[in-house]
C-alpha cells in the first residue's frame, strides 16, 4: 500500500501503518509502475456503529481531574497529528494513522444508554467529562447531534459536566450549557494550540481555526459559562514560543482558568509525529525531537503518572515557570468545582413514577 510522505489534504496523519496488535504490516514502496508519482485520491470519512454496551468509561488516573467520561465518537475527523487517543484505534484492528482520521464509530443510542446507567440504584454522581478521548464536537456531530442529546440527559437530571473541545460547534448548545452554568454544573475547556493559522492547519487540519476558537471562548464566557483555556500540547521548538500570547488572548476573550499539557508521544503516535515533522518542518525535526527527549529523561516518552503531562528536566521546568508566571499575572486560576449534590436520577420510559 503506497502512502504519501506528507499528510493528505484535510488529514493529519501521512500514513496508515498497521497497529501493534496486527500480524501483518504495511509500508510504501515503488512497484516499478510509476505509482509513486500518481495523484492519490482523497480519503472519504466512513461512519460505523459502535456496539459498546456502556457509554460511561471510568478511570483511576491521578493525572486527570475526573474519574468518568463519555466519548460519543471513536476516531476523530479533526485529524490532529499529535492526538494521544490515536493508539485506541488499534484495539479495533485499525491503524492509528489515517484510519483514526477517517474510520469513525458512533453510538446512536448513547443518550438512552446514559440515562439507563445514571438510573442504576446506588449511582453516585461525579463530574462526567465529554471529550476526554476524542472531540465531541467534530464535524459528524453537526448532523448526528449525539453530544447534544447527551447534554440534554445530563441537564435534565442536574448532573455535573466538563467538556473539552476544539470545535466551534459547541456554540450551538449554549442554550443548554448556560442553564447548567447557573447551577454550577458545567465547565468548558477550549483547546488552543497555536495562533499561527498555517501551523494549526497542518497539525489540526479539520479543527476550528485559532481565531475561531478564541471567538468561541468569548461567546461562551459572555453566556456565563466558565471557560478554561487549554494549551495542549505544548510542542518544544514548534509552538512553545506562543505560550504567553495564547494565555493573553484567551484571558482577553474571557477565559477564567488555564492549563497546559506537554507533548505526549505514546505508542504509534511517536512514528506518526516524527513522520509529520519531517514532511512539514524538515529543518526543525531533529531539534524538536531533541527537546522532547530533554523533557522526557532522554526518551521519546515517559508514561509515569505525575510526569507524563508535564515532563521533567530543565526545559519542562522552564515551561512550567513561564506558564505559572503568566497565568498568575493574568489572574487565571484553576477550573471551578462543580456541584454534585443536585443530581436527580433520570426517569426511564415505562418507569413507575415516585409518590413523592
Amino acid at each position: 500500500m503506497r502512502t504519501p510522505s506528507v499528510s493528505r489534504k484535510g488529514r493529519g496523519a501521512a500514513s496508515n501503518r498497521s497497529g501493534r496488535y496486527e500480524s501483518l504490516s504495511r509500508e510504501s514502496f515503488d512497484d516499478g509502475w510509476n505509482t509513486v508519482d500518481e495523484t492519490i485520491p482523497p480519503l472519504r470519512t466512513r461512519m460505523e456503529v459502535d456496539t459498546s454496551r456502556t457509554v460511561i468509561s471510568y478511570n483511576e488516573s491521578p493525572d486527570v481531574p475526573f474519574d468518568r467520561s463519555i466519548n460519543p465518537y471513536r476516531g476523530c475527523e479533526h485529524g490532529c497529528v499529535y492526538c494521544y487517543a490515536r493508539p485506541t484505534h488499534t484495539y479495533l484492528g485499525l491503524a492509528a494513522g489515517l484510519d483514526f482520521d477517517t474510520r469513525l464509530f458512533h453510538t446512536p443510542d448513547a443518550a438512552a444508554q446514559l440515562a439507563t446507567e445514571l438510573a442504576v440504584p446506588g449511582y453516585r454522581p461525579q463530574a462526567i467529562c465529554l471529550g476526554a478521548n476524542t472531540d465531541p464536537y467534530q464535524p459528524a456531530e453537526r448532523k448526528l447531534e449525539l453530544t447534544r442529546q447527551i447534554i440534554e440527559v445530563l441537564q435534565a437530571c442536574d448532573h455535573p459536566l466538563r467538556i473539552i473541545t476544539k470545535g466551534a460547534l459547541i456554540e450551538r448548545d449554549i442554550d443548554l450549557l448556560a442553564k447548567m452554568a447557573t447551577r454550577k454544573l458545567i465547565s468548558v475547556s477550549i483547546s488552543v494550540t497555536s495562533l499561527d493559522r498555517e501551523l494549526s492547519r497542518r497539525m489540526e487540519p479539520r479543527a476550528a481555526a485559532p481565531q475561531r476558537r478564541i471567538e468561541t471562548i468569548q461567546r461562551l464566557s459572555c453566556a456565563g459559562i466558565p471557560v478554561r483555556l487549554l494549551i495542549a500540547p505544548v510542542i518544544p521548538a514548534l509552538n512553545d514560543d506562543q505560550l504567553e500570547t495564547i494565555l493573553e488572548r484567551g484571558h482577553a476573550a474571557g477565559a477564567s482558568s488555564a492549563s497546559y499539557i506537554l507533548l505526549r508521544l505514546p505508542q504509534e503516535i511517536r512514528d506518526l509525529f516524527v513522520e509529520w515533522l519531517h514532511g512539514h518542518y524538515p529543518l526543525k525535526a531533529e531539534h524538536v525531537m531533541a527537546r522532547v527527549r530533554d523533557s522526557r529523561g532522554g526518551k521519546d516518552y515517559d508514561s509515569r503518572f505525575g510526569r507524563r503531562m508535564s515532563g521533567t528536566g530543565i526545559y519542562a521546568e522552564l515551561i512550567a515557570k513561564r506558564f505559572a508566571l503568566c497565568a498568575s499575572r493574568l489572574g487565571l486560576g484553576t477550573e471551578p468545582e462543580l456541584d454534585c449534590h443536585l443530581f436527580r436520577s433520570p426517569e426511564l420510559p415505562g418507569q413507575q413514577l415516585s409518590l413523592l
